[in-house]
């Protein structure tokens, strides 16, 4: 076996493996030393973060809403740090409102939407796809409506679809359960806000690995509902 130091840099080369895209890290002494990146995990090189109708009239009636929007808040951070793409919907916001203002702020322009899936925001994935991003992490609400429609369609599109199950919501908890059972049943996969930022850096030992530690260590600055 070789000495070289698995993971000496967050900056990835796509390589070819039984017809799949992995990675390794490039400046490790030996690529030997290191397994190829599984495609099943999301990088910064292949995942942007899809934020669904975070609005200000929807957000008070959905259950644990506190921890939903400050995870949400936290993968956003997350996904600024590492350089990932960040996209939002809202939906029908003369009627639900908009964005509430703490992720508002985080985010740039967010194209409003009649249906309930964002496949109804058909640039935002022509953008992505433009960029070489194949998978999508999703969070917001409701889980089982515009959440759920959105990840089947991106599923029967062929996106590689994942799930942060502590960042989406719905008004009740039945609602909330079946549609994570059936968006994982549909080929999504389920993760937690803390899962998908510690995949995304992937490497320790770098100014961006502080940062996303400190939001993995971060509190909420009030109990969350």
């Amino acid at each position: 076996m070789g000495t070289g130091t698995c993971g000496a840099s967050p900056h990835l080369r796509a390589v070819g493996v039984v017809g799949l895209t992995t990675a390794r890290y490039p400046d490790a002494m030996d690529d030997e030393d290191c397994l190829p990146r599984s495609p099943e995990l999301m990088s910064r090189g292949d995942t942007a973060l899809l934020v669904v109708d975070v609005q200000e009239r929807l957000v008070p009636a959905i259950v644990g809403h506190r921890r939903v929007v400050w995870n949400i808040g936290r993968l956003i951070d997350g996904a600024q740090i590492l350089g990932l793409p960040v996209a939002a919907t809202e939906q029908y916001p003369k009627g639900l409102g908009p964005t509430v203002p703490e992720l508002a702020r985080r985010l740039g322009e967010i194209p409003s939407k009649l249906t309930f899936s964002c496949g109804g925001c058909p640039e935002i994935f022509r953008d992505l796809d433009g960029r070489g991003i194949w998978k999508l992490l999703v969070c917001g609400m409701e889980a089982h409506v515009c959440v759920q429609q959105t990840v089947l369609d991106l599923v029967g599109q062929g996106w590689r679809v994942y799930v942060a199950v502590d960042a989406v919501g719905s008004r009740r908890e039945i609602d909330y359960r079946t549609a994570l059972t059936r968006m994982d049943s549909a080929g999504a996969t389920l993760t937690t806000t803390e899962a998908a930022l510690f995949e995304w850096c992937e490497v320790a030992g770098t100014v961006e690995f502080k940062q996303i530690s400190r939001l993995a260590k971060e509190e909420p600055s009030r109990p969350p509902a």
